[in-house]
């Protein structure tokens, strides 16, 4: 058994009783909570494992419960939501969530993606510092820099450039990315990945600097120097 304690953010009595007795079954500890307010109260006075947050909250929505959760802490947070279009999955990512579950869905993938959270935020034994021509990466700060030059990543940018620092020379292809970094697919028409990349290239790529992330069409990318 889990034993994890899991916060449920959910409105919709239905739906959090479906994951409550799902969790429950599964061996986690769970507690619901049916606004924002109230869970991020919860969330401050006995912080839970993991965060299981819908979207479309009263008041206090459940983006704006996101964003304030990851600024208080490092806590793998789920969100639910009936949005299914790209656009607003990158929107829920870049408020800090670090999965994004559509409605309806089954408990099991509910689980399977509860597992893969845990599995990504149980600590390293040796942070390390990833380096690749000017550019470094150091995995325990989550801080990257080129040459002499600091750059800010979000979640979802630092664990792409990871898995390009990672794996040098290498072409991933679009497959590779979708289940290594975001564990799931968004479907082959998705331009998640592209948007992404030109996030990154925006950050590590000043006037003087040249391209390290490059588009092997048809393929993927790599990193590689010129």
């Amino acid at each position: 058994m889990s034993g994890e304690r899991i916060l449920v953010i959910e409105d919709e009595a239905r739906i959090a009783q479906f994951i409550e007795r799902g969790l429950i079954y599964e061996g986690y500890r769970v507690t619901v909570a049916r606004d924002g307010k109230t869970g991020l109260a919860i969330a401050r006075d006995n912080p839970p494992d993991l965060v299981i947050l819908d979207w479309m909250l009263p008041g206090l929505d459940g983006l704006e419960v996101c964003k304030r959760l990851r600024a208080a802490s490092d806590i793998p947070i789920l969100m639910l939501t009936a949005k299914d279009d790209v656009q607003d999955r990158v929107i829920g990512l870049d408020a800090g969530a670090d999965d994004y579950l559509v409605k309806p869905f089954s408990v099991d993938e509910l689980l399977a993606r509860i597992r893969a959270l845990f599995r990504r935020s149980a600590p390293t034994s040796r942070p390390d510092v990833l380096r690749f021509a000017d550019l470094t990466l150091d995995t325990g700060t989550h801080r990257a820099h080129r040459g002499e030059r600091a750059i800010d990543l979000t979640a979802k940018e630092y664990e792409l450039l990871e898995l390009f620092m990672r794996n040098p020379r290498q072409v991933l292809t679009r497959d590779v990315i979708f289940d290594r970094v975001w564990d799931y697919d968004f479907g082959g028409e998705s331009n998640i990945i592209e948007v992404y990349v030109r996030y990154l290239r925006q950050k590590t790529e000043d006037e003087t600097e040249s391209r390290l992330i490059h588009t092997v069409r048809g393929v993927g990318y790599v990193l590689r120097e010129e």
